[in-house]
């Protein structure tokens, strides 16, 4: 067994919705058929028992040793505690070979489950150890880093609950919700809204104290302290018991409360020291410790904090007591569970010398031993939810200091005896506030219930009925998509959207290039949701990005497909038949919004049949408003676009709309078939969008098949009186309905230069100059820059076998270089003749024939003047 390619499938893909890795695994033919490894499976399941049935309920045909991979890599996953459950095999047509596709929800996590799978799988195959329990322990322990924490993760799943997309932009706790000028962003429990300057004031604690007693807020008495014998004196002024604590400190780090002595209280300093040069002595106040969290203006909970403490039993050490409370399952390191281990520590060590004990004293039985007097969930507390008890006065001040402070999201602690009752009844006083609280302890506290801040933070971020979603329309297809991707995005331009828009020419963001080359996959299409100048988007999705990373998004409000026909890139990728290449393409029908739309090709059986996959409604688009896919749907009141009496007719029950084709110049006044067939399409997807007619009109007369808006796609040039077309077809289907628009042109003669793509099958080389042979008189070959994998001169060979039998051509030349070969076809024109070249460097093509036109015309002035 061989493990290749492994793909992290980023988005909805050929396979399913959900996130996923997929491997090509080449087996041996003995390995096709579990039944010829002699006791492979026993050994299997004796090294990972929870690994299940290998063969699905039902299915009597052979496990294939990639399917016990699959299975082992997501069950693996499951025994971990990620939260997967999608897995599959299919058989490629190569013998042996099976595409093998596992769901993660942590992409290193899925990833290092192949590698753990693959060497579980071989220690099977040779009988030889596997470290179960260590493998399980590397995968929960990459999972306990990569995935987000329960902060921000409570943030994220209330997100997701009202539909709102998210993207990490980091390792860490750096998200964006929502897409272009909509989005949002978070860090942690910390807003976008919320400035540095209040980031900085609540890190200050002298600071915020005097901010706070401006607001009327209660506050502790003291002041900052420049050593341990200012702490002291500091102390002596307040009064004892007193706190210490960094001046700038957060999470309870270095903070020590109810100090009575002064040895006690030079410990305490130098801890808080070792946190920050500033420390801050204070009044202590005693009570209960409450952190209160605003988001927003409102109080959305509370919970009383109680520090780490053991209760005696009478035999077993304090140091016995804290292993054994540690061992409970809700405590780990760091913040990824609810609870956290607690420290014997400096700290710990002087609170219970406070308390008459060391670490080894042995407690009496019901006797409650503290390990330090803060609070804080990260030093080892527990947290009991008192929401429901909270007093509106108190409340209050916790709204107002948060306000004072300028805090979006905000953790006030409170030091008070009860929350049942005003702050000032009681002597009680707020003692910190926090910026970038912790919610694990209202999520999950240790007594009482959950409380859902996530959702009061999405709340106050997005307004009710607010998704963050700007509309995104995806445009697949074998021909015609980058114009009408172009003519999509000119058209919701003129609605006065900055559109973000990708193609096989670039990205473009209202109207600017900010990328160049082949940008039709996922990673520009990403970066157009998470530009915050687009309103709109309009992505070109072609196969390969589909294939290598799925689509960039979870749904798009419209999804076009402008046709199928022939297929192109047969037989890459394990896509060999147009029935597999329609399933792939169907990807983006089947992920449209349930409020959105598919635009298809009522004129492509195969196209047509993807309305069945759609979630939304759907608009059909063809020439023929009689043909009987149409003929239905308009019946049942949905969505046509067609041709009718020189015009585009848009027409949903009795609502008609016209748009006379003379006033479209793309299509030539209708001349240019294909063209009228890329402008249905866009005209129905800016219908989707709910574009007015009178825009759509406007953005039609404003767009001109030119080599500056659509560039490579049947550019017109004048060459001495010569008709010069320049274009990117590339495929059978493409050829065909360039000839089909050729002939409704007048020429004296026809010549074409032509080159072939090599990562095409040899019959669709072929197929391309036997369309071309009918139809011009005179052929130039040439070979592109890339052969993709060719020999030289192989598409050239293939290109002239193409011709063998032309029933129209007289004359093939073959000429290396695309330049040399456009100069060659140039210079035999004559006034009249036409010339179709089809370029390969679309960008540097088109600027070298515009050249060559104008010295032309140069030459001629007196032929220009006529």
């Amino acid at each position: 067994m061989e493990v290749s390619r492994l793909r992290a499938l980023r988005g909805p893909n050929l396979w399913s919705r959900c996130t996923a890795i997929e491997a090509i695994v080449s087996c041996s033919e003995a390995e096709c058929s579990l039944d010829h490894i002699s006791g492979f499976e026993a050994r299997l399941r004796a090294r990972f028992p929870e690994i299940g049935a290998l063969q699905p309920s039902g299915q009597s045909l052979p496990v294939s040793l990639a399917q016990a991979l699959e299975l082992a890599a997501l069950r693996l996953q499951a025994q971990a505690g990620c939260p997967v459950s999608f897995s599959r095999s299919t058989a490629t047509v190569e013998k042996a070979v099976f595409q093998v596709v596992v769901e993660y929800s942590e992409e290193a996590v899925g990833r290092l489950a192949f590698r753990l799978a693959e060497q579980l799988c071989r220690a099977a195959l040779d009988d030889t150890p596997f470290d179960l329990a260590g493998a399980l322990a590397q995968l929960r322990e990459l999972d306990e880093d990569e995935r987000l924490g329960p902060s921000t993760g409570s943030i994220v799943q209330a997100a997701v609950a009202r539909g709102i997309p998210y993207r990490r932009l980091t390792r860490g706790s750096l998200v964006q919700f929502g897409w272009g000028s909509r989005q949002r962003r978070i860090q942690a429990a910390e807003v976008d809204r919320t400035s540095a300057i209040a980031e900085s004031i609540a890190q200050d604690k002298e600071l915020t104290k005097k901010l706070l007693l401006a607001a009327g807020v209660p506050v502790p008495l003291g002041r900052p302290v420049t050593d341990a014998e200012d702490a002291w004196a500091a102390a002596c002024e307040v009064g004892l018991p007193v706190v210490v604590k960094p001046r700038d400190g957060n999470q309870g780090k270095g903070v020590t409360v109810n100090i009575e002595t002064r040895e006690h209280l030079a410990r305490a300093y130098a801890a808080a020291a070792e946190i920050s040069s500033d420390v801050m002595v204070e009044r202590f106040i005693p009570g209960h410790d409450f952190r209160l969290l605003v988001v927003g203006d409102r109080l959305v909970a509370a919970a009383r904090r109680d520090p780490p403490h053991v209760i005696g039993d009478g035999r077993r050490s304090i140091a016995e007591l804290v292993e054994e409370v540690n061992r409970d399952p809700r405590r780990g390191d760091g913040h990824a569970t609810s609870l956290t281990r607690m420290r014997i520590d400096d700290i710990a060590r002087a609170r219970l010398s406070a308390q008459g004990y060391t670490p080894e004293s042995v407690p009496p039985k019901g006797k409650r031993v503290v390990l330090r007097n803060n609070a804080n969930l990260s030093t080892g507390g527990t947290a009991t939810d008192v929401t429901d008890d909270v007093h509106p006065e108190v409340a209050a001040r916790a709204v107002a200091a948060a306000r004072m402070i300028g805090l979006d999201i905000c953790g006030v602690d409170v030091v008070c005896e009860s929350v049942h009752k005003p702050l000032e009844e009681q002597g009680g006083g707020v003692v910190e506030v926090n910026a970038a609280p912790g919610l694990r302890m209202h999520l999950s506290p240790s007594y009482g219930k959950g409380r859902g801040v996530g959702e009061a933070v999405i709340a106050d971020m997005f307004a009710p009925g607010d998704n963050g979603r700007i509309p995104v329309v995806a445009v697949t297809g074998t021909n015609g998509k980058t114009t009408t991707v172009r003519l999509a995005a000119h058209i919701l331009a003129c609605q006065g959207l900055r559109v973000g828009m990708t193609n096989t020419d670039g990205v473009y963001v209202a109207g600017q290039r900010i990328d160049t080359g082949d940008c039709s996959g996922p990673r520009s299409a990403r970066n157009v949701l998470m530009h915050p100048d687009v309103d709109a988007a309009v992505f070109e999705t072609a196969r390969g990005g589909m294939l290598r990373e799925g689509l960039a998004f979870d749904r798009c409000q419209v999804a076009v497909v402008t046709n199928i026909g022939s297929g192109d890139h047969l037989g890459l990728n394990y896509i060999t038949t147009v029935e597999d290449l329609a399933v792939l393409k169907r990807v983006i029908v089947q992920n449209v919004a349930p409020d959105g739309m598919a635009v298809l090709n009522a004129a492509d059986p195969i196209v047509a049949a993807m309305a069945r996959s759609c979630p939304g409604a759907i608009t059909f688009f063809a020439a023929d408003r009689q043909l009987p896919v149409m003929a239905a749907h308009r019946a049942q009141g949905g969505r046509v676009v067609y041709v009718e009496g020189g015009a585009i007719v848009a027409a949903e029950g009795v609502k008609r709309h016209r748009i006379a084709l003379s006033q479209v110049p793309l299509t030539r006044g209708g001349s240019i078939g294909f063209q009228v067939e890329n402008t249905m399409a866009a005209v129905a997807a800016a219908w989707a969008l709910g574009v007015g007619w009178d825009t759509i009109r406007q953005g039609l007369r404003g767009f001109v098949s030119d080599a500056v808006s659509v560039p490579g796609r049947f550019n017109v040039f004048d060459h001495g009186g010569a008709t010069v077309i320049a274009d990117y077809g590339h495929n059978p289907d493409a050829i065909a309905a360039l000839v089909r628009a050729v002939d409704a042109m007048p020429a004296r003669r026809r010549s074409v230069v032509i080159s072939g793509a090599g990562d095409r099958r040899d019959e669709d080389i072929r197929q391309q100059t036997e369309i071309l042979g009918a139809a011009f008189d005179e052929v130039v070959l040439y070979q592109d820059q890339c052969q993709r994998g060719r020999a030289d001169g192989e598409v050239l060979a293939l290109l002239r076998q193409g011709l063998h039998r032309a029933r129209r051509t007289t004359r093939v030349d073959e000429i290396r270089g695309e330049f040399l070969a456009i100069d060659s076809a140039l210079a035999r024109l004559e006034p009249g003749d036409l010339c179709l070249i089809l370029i390969d460097q679309i960008d540097e093509a088109l600027a070298h024939i515009a050249r060559r036109c104008e010295e032309q015309a140069l030459r001629q002035p007196a032929f220009e003047a006529a």
